[in-house]
C-alpha cells in the first residue's frame, strides 16, 4: 500500500493532468493559462471611446456617477463613492470614522496586505485574529474572546488592556470572494460598541444569507484592480447606507475642497483619491455583465469540483450553505505543505498559473510586533501552508464563448 506521500503525489499529478486536459483540449488554450485575467466582450470599447471623444477622462464625468450607482445597487447600499483603488477606499473610510494615531483595528491574520496597510495609513495598528476553516475569514468566536478577555470598556470606548489603546474598528475580509460570517461578527462587534467595516474587495456579487456582500456593515470597500471579477484597470469604492458618512468620504477624496467654480478653498487635509471617468467607463461596461460573469465563475468551480472529487488529500474549497460565493479565486487545500509545493511546481511547469496563499499578515516584517488575539493564529498558519489558488478567469468554461 502506498503511504500518504505517495498518495498525495499521485493526486497532484492527476489534478494537473486533468487541468491540462480541460484547458488544452476542452478549452483549446495553447499558451499559459493565467491565474486571473479580465474579460472584455461588452461595451468597454464603446464607453472608453466615448470618454476619449468627449474629452471627459479625468475625475469628473457621467461614467463616475453611473459606476458609483451601479456598484452601490449591486451591494444593496444607498451610496457609492469611487476611489483610485481598494486600499485608498479602505483608508479613507477608516479615517472618516475616526480611526487614528495609536488606535487598534481588528483584522484577520489571513488577507492581502492592503487590509493591514489601510489601517497603518491611518496611524493605527492592526491586531490580528485567527480565521475559520469553513470560511477562510475572521473567526467570530476568536473575535468575541479577544473583545471580552483582552479588552475592557472605558470612557473613551473599548480599550485593549495590555496596550491601553482603543479598539477603533473591526475589518473582516471575504477572502477569495467567500463570504465571512458577517452576521456573527456584527453581533459580537455591536455588543462591544465597535464599528465594522467590510473588506469586500474580492467579493462583488457574493451573498451572505441572501444579502449582497459589501452592504452588510456600516460601510464596505471594494477593489476593481485588473485581476478582479469587475475591473476598471485600477479602482476602488466605498459603499454605505450612511448618508453623512458618504458625504464625508466624498469630501475627503476630493482634497476636502469647499470652493466652487474657479474658487479653490479647502477646510482640512484631504486626498486626491477620485476615480477617473476613463476608468469608470470601463467599470460601467463590466458591471453590465456582472451576473453573467458570476454564472461563468460558478460553472468553472463546478468543473474543478469534478476534477477534484475523487482525489485523496486534495480538497476544493467550497462556499458555506448560507453563502453564495463569486469564486473570484478557486482554491484547493492539500494534505500538507509538501503536496502544496509539488502542486505549485507541477502546475506552473505545465503552464497553468497557480499560486500559494499570501504570506500571513502577522508574519510580515512591518507587522510582526502587532498584537495578536488569544491563541495566536494556528488555523491561518495551517491553511496558508496548504492552500493553492487555481486559474480562475471567468471565460475558462466550455460555454463562455470567448
Amino acid at each position: 500500500m502506498p503511504g500518504p506521500a505517495a498518495a498525495s503525489t499521485t493526486a497532484v499529478d492527476t489534478l494537473v493532468e486533468r487541468m491540462g486536459t480541460y484547458f488544452r483540449q476542452a478549452m483549446g488554450i495553447s499558451g499559459t493559462v493565467a491565474l486571473h485575467e479580465p474579460w472584455f466582450r461588452g461595451n468597454e470599447w464603446a464607453y472608453v471611446r466615448d470618454c476619449l471623444d468627449s474629452g471627459w477622462v479625468s475625475s469628473v464625468g457621467a461614467y463616475v456617477d453611473r459606476f458609483e450607482g451601479m456598484v452601490a445597487a449591486a451591494c444593496g447600499a444607498r451610496f457609492g463613492i469611487a476611489a483610485v483603488n481598494g486600499t485608498a477606499a479602505a483608508h479613507i473610510v477608516l479615517h472618516a470614522l475616526g480611526v487614528g494615531q495609536d488606535d487598534l483595528v481588528v483584522c484577520p491574520a489571513l488577507s492581502f496586505v492592503a487590509t493591514a496597510n489601510a489601517v497603518a495609513h491611518c496611524g493605527a495598528t492592526p491586531v490580528f485574529i485567527d480565521i475559520e476553516r469553513s470560511t477562510l475569514g475572521l473567526d467570530p468566536n476568536r473575535l468575541a474572546a479577544f473583545l471580552a478577555e483582552d479588552c475592557e470598556r472605558r470612557e473613551d470606548g473599548l480599550v485593549h488592556r495590555l496596550s491601553g489603546r482603543r479598539i477603533a474598528a473591526v475589518l473582516p475580509v471575504h477572502v477569495f470572494g467567500h463570504p465571512v460570517d458577517m452576521e456573527a461578527i456584527l453581533v459580537v462587534s455591536t455588543e462591544a460598541g465597535v464599528p465594522v467595516i467590510e473588506d469586500a474587495a474580492e467579493s462583488l456579487g457574493s451573498r451572505s444569507h441572501g444579502r449582497p456582500c459589501g452592504g452588510l456593515a456600516r460601510a464596505g470597500v471594494l477593489s476593481f484592480n485588473g485581476n478582479k471579477l469587475v475591473t476598471t484597470g485600477g479602482g476602488g469604492m466605498v459603499v454605505t447606507d450612511d448618508e453623512a458618512l458618504a458625504r464625508r468620504v466624498r469630501h475627503l477624496t476630493t482634497t476636502a475642497r469647499t470652493g466652487t467654480g474657479w474658487v479653490f478653498d479647502h477646510d482640512e487635509v484631504g486626498w486626491n483619491y477620485r476615480l477617473p471617468n476613463l476608468n469608470a467607463a470601463l467599470g460601467c461596461a463590466q458591471m453590465e455583465r456582472l451576473d453573467e460573469l458570476i454564472v461563468f465563475k460558478r460553472r468553472l468551480h463546478e468543473a474543478y469540483r469534478h476534477m477534484c472529487e475523487d482525489l485523496e488529500g486534495i480538497t476544493l474549497f467550497t462556499e458555506q450553505p448560507w453563502a453564495e460565493s463569486n469564486y473570484w479565486l478557486n482554491a484547493v487545500i492539500t494534505g500538507d505543505q509538501a503536496a502544496r509545493d509539488a502542486l505549485l511546481a507541477a502546475a506552473n511547469g505545465a503552464g497553468l498559473q497557480c499560486r500559494p496563499c499570501w504570506r500571513l499578515l502577522p508574519e510580515l516584517p512591518m507587522y510582526r510586533a502587532a498584537p495578536v488575539g488569544p491563541g495566536g493564529f494556528p488555523v491561518a498558519h495551517d491553511i496558508a501552508g496548504r492552500l493553492v489558488n487555481l486559474p480562475s478567469s471567468p471565460f475558462l468554461t466550455r460555454d463562455a464563448g470567448r
